[in-house]
């Protein structure tokens, strides 16, 4: 297991983070207590040092998992990471609905979250405190204000932003690093979605601070091969059913282009994915979803930190510039926006250094 430095802070990280958020509801299916700890505790054992959880998994259910993984690999060895953000006491949800919930980023809320999160985890301070799917309107002096109190005060050691729900929030992410110093942007990234981690990743380098952690790193199952054919149904629970299915028709068609690349470097299309991932800027930590110890196997042994051939990447590189040859209707889903009309963007590359270009 790699180990990479978040540059610009003393915060290490296993380069295959273990996201519980899998165990905090019943979306990709249901956990006791008892097998949703003995999967973090193997993580550990292969190598995982960063967690990263939060209240709204599952209304603190996941928090409240980490305690005993903590006791047993001993806080000093991992790198915990936890969100604020979502008023729980207020607006809990219906259970298994995917809805938003009421957020609070006030500093009252704010600390009130954190002595909770730090409570129920047993510990007394977070290595890593990410704002949960905030907006720019929520960029307010007095929430950066708080979080470097917080720091003062040793309850949290750094922060960032852990941008959702969907793909998108540009403004969000460059902002977070250009305008307010954040230690990590948290965002969806992967072989099929490039340009925001990338972007992200290109900012964070320019300044010689921060690092980009990527979620959905398999563009929702479609690089671990998970579907037969373009016809699957999804259940009821299942996220994967908001996606457009042109997501799912033509992913399957990339996958035969990424299979042959892969095959030549002895490699799965799962396993060259993360590689691929694992080689972009800033990169930090990648969070797949890990559903039992095979799956930690599995992607822990892609996060060793060997590198891609140089012309493999190119290769990558030019296959998604052209939407893999395969039509316009192949092109990744338009990003969510929080400034632009509609709501919504195209998807593709800007220079964030020079964001006024991105309209």
């Amino acid at each position: 297991m790699q180990l990479r430095n978040l540059p610009g802070t003393d915060l290490t990280l296993s380069l295959l983070g273990l996201g519980n958020f899998t165990f905090g509801v019943d979306w990709w299916g249901t956990f006791t207590d008892d097998q949703a700890v003995a999967i973090q505790n193997h993580a550990f054992d292969r190598g995982v040092t960063f967690f990263d959880t939060a209240p709204a998994y599952g209304n603190w259910r996941a928090e409240g998992l980490m305690k005993q993984t903590l006791a047993y690999a001993g806080r000093d060895n991992i790198c915990l990471s936890t969100k604020f953000g979502y008023d729980l006491f207020v607006d809990p949800g219906e259970e298994g609905s995917h809805r938003e919930r009421k957020q609070d980023f006030s500093p009252a809320q704010l600390r009130k979250e954190c002595e909770h999160s730090l409570k129920l985890m047993g510990t007394d301070h977070i290595d890593l405190y990410q704002a949960h799917n905030i907006k720019l309107r929520h960029y307010v002096p007095e929430l950066f204000e708080t979080l470097e109190s917080l720091k003062e005060e040793g309850k949290i050691r750094e922060w960032g932003v852990a941008l959702g729900p969907a793909i998108g929030w540009r403004e969000e992410g460059v902002a977070a690093f250009a305008d307010h110093d954040a230690a990590v942007v948290q965002t969806v990234g992967n072989l099929y979605e490039q340009d925001l981690g990338r972007e992200f990743g290109e900012v964070a380098v320019s300044r010689g601070r921060g690092g980009v952690i990527a979620r959905v790193p398999t563009n929702s199952g479609i690089l671990d091969e998970e579907f037969d054919n373009d016809r699957h149904v999804f259940p009821e629970k299942d996220h994967r059913k908001f996606r457009d299915r042109n997501w799912l028709v033509y992913g399957l068609q990339k996958n035969q282009i990424v299979k042959e690349m892969a095959a030549d470097l002895k490699m799965g299309v799962q396993e060259f994915a993360i590689r691929w991932l694992a080689d972009q800027p800033a990169m930090v930590s990648i969070e797949p979803n890990i559903l039992s110890t095979d799956d930690v196997d599995a992607y822990a042994a892609a996060c060793d930190g060997v590198r891609l051939p140089d012309e493999v990447h190119a290769r990558c590189a030019e296959l998604y510039a052209t939407d893999f040859g395969l039509g316009d209707d192949a092109h990744p889903c338009d990003f969510k926006s929080s400034t632009a009309e509609g709501g919504k963007l195209r998807s593709g590359y800007v220079d964030p250094l020079n964001l006024e270009n991105a309209s």
